[in-house]
């Protein structure tokens, strides 16, 4: 799966978006993680969403 994301974070035009990975405490009191590409400029608004 890693590579198959950073293949197509190569391509062109590419440089504009930027994976992000996020730890989620769920109810039980365990982590989980959750990760998403988005745009360099939405990256603050991924971390601040809950």
């Amino acid at each position: 799966m890693a590579k198959k994301t950073v293949a197509s974070l190569q391509k062109k035009g590419a440089k504009a978006f930027t994976k992000a990975i996020k730890m989620i405490k769920t109810d039980t009191g365990s982590y989980s993680f959750k990760s998403e590409i988005v745009p360099k400029d939405k990256v603050k608004d991924f971390f601040a969403k809950k």
